[in-house]
């Protein structure tokens, strides 16, 4: 078959995947170990954790777990208006909005002190929503940069049909996933690390690995394939 070269933005890159998802790790590390127990990213634990105090009539403390659902929710939201809006902007990519407004917001979080964890756990779900929403593919595979379970499944059962077909290139995008989750984890792993010693300003790191992922995006590459990465 013949092979289309032609230039795009690195909005699918696996570099640019390493950048999102170290970040990605390092913000659960860093909420849940910072900020009062919470996760940023995992949105499933926290309704683990609201059904549990609901049940057990902690209201005050399911408000912790409620707050960071619903600016989950809202950040998909709000994601979506900025792809409706800009994505015709000829000068910026509208991820790269998305992006740097993810940047402002935990910054912000890195000034905020222990007794508005609620606040800044509130932005921290809302950044990780907007960068579901926004980054749902790199190399053509469906992937995400905050969360495991869907590219665990996705590796093993590419992994399985490789063994069934040894069809190489199954192969090839079952290590993909499972390198995608050795990331998240290194950066969850970094994040554990500082944190205890930053306090709230470890955040910081996130959002310098974010800005690596923006600078990135600007860069032209030339990519064989038949779809473009807008």
């Amino acid at each position: 078959m013949l092979k289309k070269k032609w230039n795009g933005q690195m909005s699918e890159s696996l570099l640019l995947a390493v950048f999102l998802t170290l970040a990605g790790g390092f913000q659960d590390a860093y909420s849940y170990n910072c900020r009062g127990h919470v996760f940023a990213n995992a949105q499933t634990g926290n309704i683990v954790l609201l059904g549990q105090n609901l049940a057990q009539g902690n209201l005050l403390n399911a408000a912790h777990y409620l707050l960071p659902l619903l600016a989950f929710l809202l950040g998909v939201y709000v994601t979506g208006w900025v792809r409706h809006r800009c994505r015709e902007y000829e000068r910026i990519h509208w991820r790269q909005i998305v992006l740097a407004a993810e940047i402002i917001l935990l910054i912000t979080v890195g000034f905020m002190p222990q007794s508005l964890n609620m606040a800044a756990n509130v932005l921290m779900s809302f950044a990780c929503a907007m960068q579901v929403e926004s980054f749902r593919k790199f190399r053509g595979l469906p992937c995400a940069t905050t969360m495991c379970i869907g590219n665990m499944r996705n590796a093993t059962e590419l992994l399985c049909r490789y063994h069934i077909t040894k069809d190489r290139e199954l192969k090839r995008k079952s290590l993909h996933y499972y390198f995608v989750i050795l990331v998240f984890a290194a950066g969850a792993a970094i994040g554990a690390l500082v944190t205890p010693g930053m306090g709230e300003r470890a955040i910081w790191i996130a959002a310098a690995a974010l800005m690596g992922g923006f600078a990135l995006m600007f860069i032209k590459e030339e990519v064989s394939g038949g779809e473009q990465l807008q």
